[in-house]
């Protein structure tokens, strides 16, 4: 990580955090490590350098641990932190305790079923949204949200030292407003933004209500460099720069002024720890659960997804397009199986919770057209069980990967990095990893089930070598860009020229 200890101390901003604190039976604290690219990368990144990762705290073990820490910080393994304990190495969290009725209304009002529903392109137009007082309302305590986490980052980050100035990047479209609100605090200190989403065209990035729509990119251009999945994000974010703002985008170097003031622009895709990730796969709770998949599968064929019950994932689509494929290619019954393993997500929300409810219906109604005594053609599970998930990557014939719209989707890179016998993957052109996978990947229309049933027949009847050939083309492009580099490279591109 040569680029964080090359500049000043860095700052991480994001909703969750690398810690996850709940009450013991005995009514202690316990601190469970978060999972996922960015905190796996960013755990590394904070192993080697001086790094305050400032997070909200998400439940009330949460908020007794912050409570509890001297300045609100604890070291990375949950322990609360020493006064004085700095320096290289150094690396702490910092939970901010937003009001209960503050967070519900920026996280789930406005990030999760508005900036969310925008960037993935998910509105039933004809019907929603409603911009209406409720939501001016849910939009002001949005702003506090990300005032909150603008003060604490200007409150925490030194000046200028030997090394040079403190550098804050900030992850995702909950904090799109941090960047502005910390410069204005803070210009001495170097900012970034990440955005983890996709980016809406500006055509429908104007469902926006107009003055939300401008601080939102007004919001991000407060940062020195904006960092985006691929580039087909980033250049929908610079369109809707200049048809809204007026901003001047130069394509060419990648930059856009905006007020005086000069954005860089920058794609950094996110890959997997090939070698972690190969490690975690060969533990024995994986192990355990191959051989119960491989059991239940008996020798059959098996198309696998594991996903998140997320709207955008598009899993309806996929049930469907694996009807279709047992409907016109009845040569696979009995030789084949789908399991489709979901992890629950905002089971706050009504919409996804009926969204998860039509799912397990539609794979009811598939087991009952199509299982047999002795075959089960479908298995569903809503629940969370990495193990599980890790070993169904191993153990794929097929992946389908075919969300409506992603910013990247690691599951698609996951898997074939760990694949006993090399996978095919059938891919939606919608996610941000199509941009890299595209050659070596069975790519679909996410909208197209006929077309996706296609797809799924051509990954299963394809030829070991030529499964093989594909699968290591896919898994030395998943272990390209690790997330100790992915944050590498955004520091560097910071701290470079403007």
């Amino acid at each position: 990580m040569g680029a964080a200890a090359a500049g000043g101390p860095v700052l991480v901003a994001s909703n969750r955090g690398p810690l996850s604190f709940s009450v013991g039976p005995d009514g202690q604290l316990s601190a469970r490590r978060g999972g996922g690219g960015m905190v796996s990368g960013l755990l590394t990144v904070a192993s080697q350098t001086d790094l305050l990762w400032v997070c909200a705290a998400l439940s009330d073990a949460d908020r007794a641990a912050a409570k509890a820490a001297p300045d609100g910080r604890l070291d990375l393994d949950g322990r609360e932190r020493a006064a004085g304990a700095d320096g290289a190495g150094a690396s702490a969290v910092l939970m901010l305790d937003i009001p209960a009725g503050t967070f519900a209304s920026a996280y789930n009002a406005v990030a999760n079923s508005t900036l969310w529903f925008i960037h993935h392109m998910l509105y039933e137009l004809p019907r929603q949204p409603s911009f209406g007082p409720q939501f001016q309302a849910e939009w002001e305590q949005f702003r506090d949200y990300n005032r909150a986490f603008a003060l604490a980052l200007a409150g925490a980050a030194p000046g200028s030292g030997p090394q040079g100035p403190a550098r804050a990047v900030v992850q995702d479209y909950h904090l799109s407003l941090v960047p502005r609100m910390l410069a204005d605090e803070r210009p001495d200190i170097k900012i970034a933004h990440f955005s983890h989403t996709p980016w809406a065209p500006p055509d429908y990035y104007r469902v926006l209500p107009d003055e939300v729509g401008r601080e939102v990119l007004e919001g991000i251009l407060g940062a020195d460099h904006a960092g985006f999945l691929c580039q087909r994000w980033a250049d929908a974010f610079a369109d809707c720069c200049e048809a809204i703002l007026g901003a001047e985008v130069d394509r060419a170097r990648q930059q856009i002024s905006y007020r005086g003031h000069v954005t860089g622009i920058g794609v950094h895709a996110l890959g997997v720890d090939a070698a972690e990730l190969t490690a975690r796969a060969a533990e024995p709770d994986v192990a355990q659960r191959l051989a119960e998949l491989t059991e239940l599968a008996g020798g059959r064929k098996l198309i696998v997804r594991i996903d998140r019950t997320e709207l955008s994932k598009n899993i309806a689509r996929g049930l469907a397009a694996y009807r279709e494929l047992l409907v016109s290619r009845p040569e696979w019954h009995g030789r084949v199986m789908h399991v489709a393993f979901a992890y629950p997500s905002r089971t706050d929300l009504a919409s996804y919770r009926e969204y998860t409810a039509a799912v397990q219906d539609l794979a009811a109604e598939i087991e009952a057209e199509f299982a047999t005594p002795d075959w089960t053609p479908l298995v569903v599970r809503v629940d969370d069980d990495y193990a599980r998930s890790l070993a169904a990557y191993r153990a794929a014939d097929v992946l389908l990967v075919n969300p409506i719209r992603d910013g990247m989707n690691l599951v698609a890179k996951e898997a074939p990095v760990v694949s006993d016998r090399g996978c095919a993957l059938v891919l939606s052109r919608e996610a941000g990893a199509a941009a890299e996978l595209d050659q070596a990947a069975l790519m679909v229309n996410p909208f197209d089930i006929s077309g996706t049933a296609a797809a799924l027949h051509e990954g299963l009847a394809m030829d070991d070598a030529e499964r093989t050939r594909r699968c290591g083309e896919l898994a030395a492009a998943a272990g390209a860009m690790p997330p100790t580099r992915w944050f590498a490279d955004q520091l560097a591109a910071l701290d470079g020229p403007g």
